[in-house]
């Protein structure tokens, strides 16, 4: 990941945005610390499917709404 401080990605922000057209990652920094990343467009691996491991979750057995009143009627009492 390419790193670039403030003042430089003011300087050649449509440089950088190009690179992250082309699929590069850049790191903005602000006295060494990053505050904020350009995350290149490139392919990317599509987010992986998680249905079959949430068919083999068991069924839950209560409610989440009535798992919240269960929670606020203790608060009360």
């Amino acid at each position: 990941m390419r790193t670039v401080s403030v003042r430089e990605a003011r300087e050649k922000i449509s440089q950088l945005l190009d690179a992250a057209a082309q699929g590069e990652d850049i790191a903005i920094t602000r006295r060494g610390k990053v505050i904020a990343k350009l995350i290149g467009s490139g392919e990317r691996a599509p987010f992986p499917d998680r249905s079959s491991f949430r068919a083999s979750l068991p069924m839950a057995r209560t409610s989440a709404a009535d798992i919240v009143r269960m929670m606020r009627d203790e608060e009360r009492s």
